[in-house]
């Protein structure tokens, strides 16, 4: 990992070069997203964007010359490295990795709200996308999922999706900056995440809300927090790991088997999750 770190801080053309490359790898918002969280925290925020717009560039030329779209690759590199530049300046600004994942959730949080109020006809929005999902679906067999493929749906699972792979950029890019043996500041650990209780007393209101007005966009709201809550669950698995309370091959296996059972531990960690802001289970383990 070292060498790799160091091969990468060389010169700025190699950070170029593979930022590039994140471009045609699976996922390139997770893959571009933890280099550019990575090179801020290191290089700076300048120098950061500086190598963003050179990438981006040298990417739009080639493709000129291919005879590509060039909006797409500039909408992609778009998504896949501002929002990282913009967690990783969170992080510097707030100095706790805690409090930047939170600020991450509310955001989340309020952009979910928003789409209700900027985008009158969701249907009609996501109408391409929910023909396209609905055959893929129905091609795999899956014909009651597609049945049950719906905008609201699809809107709160767009904004869980995109929390999650931001929240594992701005974790991942931030352990491989802790790793660096120059590193000049220290933002706390993983393994302390707490959301806090505002955000657990606002989940709260929401279900509650939902549950009287028996509106279902608020319980699509109430579940998408709901499911954030699977990162402190998650936080919990690793504190268990570094006590010693759990093996490694624990969460290992967790995080071998997420793709598998989404659904499953997303739920399981977020349950963990909400009741440690409750009860505070690492702090009631540490009694123990």
């Amino acid at each position: 990992m070292q060498a790799l770190t160091k091969w990468l801080l060389a010169r700025p053309l190699n950070a170029v070069l593979v930022l590039t490359v994140s471009l045609v790898l699976p996922i390139p918002q997770l893959t571009g997203g933890i280099i550019i969280v990575f090179l801020a925290l290191v290089k700076g925020f300048r120098e950061t964007a500086l190598i963003i717009c050179i990438t981006a560039l040298l990417a739009a030329l080639t493709l000129l010359v291919l005879g590509g779209t060039l909006a797409s690759i500039l909408t992609l590199a778009a998504l896949s490295w501002l929002p990282a530049l913009f967690i990783a300046y969170i992080l510097s600004k707030m100095q706790s990795l805690t409090l930047s994942l939170q600020v991450l959730l509310i955001a989340s949080f309020f952009v979910l709200v928003s789409i209700n109020f900027f985008i009158p006809n969701l249907p009609i929005f996501w109408q391409p996308y929910l023909d396209l999902m609905a055959q893929l679906l129905q091609e795999n067999g899956m014909q009651f999922e597609a049945g049950v493929l719906t905008a609201d749906i699809l809107t709160v699972s767009a904004v869980f999706i995109f929390w999650l792979i931001y929240s594992m950029v701005l974790l991942f890019g931030y352990f491989i900056y802790s790793k660096m043996p120059t590193k000049t500041n220290d933002y706390g650990k993983f393994q302390d995440l707490d959301f806090g209780r505002i955000i657990a007393i606002a989940l709260a209101f929401f279900s509650i809300l939902a549950l009287l007005s028996g509106s279902l966009w608020l319980q699509f709201i109430s579940f998408t927090i709901f499911g954030m809550f699977m990162m402190q669950g998650l936080s919990i698995l690793h504190w268990l790991k570094n006590e010693g309370i759990v093996q490694p091959i624990v969460v290992a296996v967790v995080y071998i088997m997420f793709p598998i059972l989404q659904i499953f531990l997303v739920v399981a960690l977020a349950i963990i999750g909400y009741v440690d802001v409750w009860l505070g289970i690492r702090h009631r383990i540490k009694k123990v």
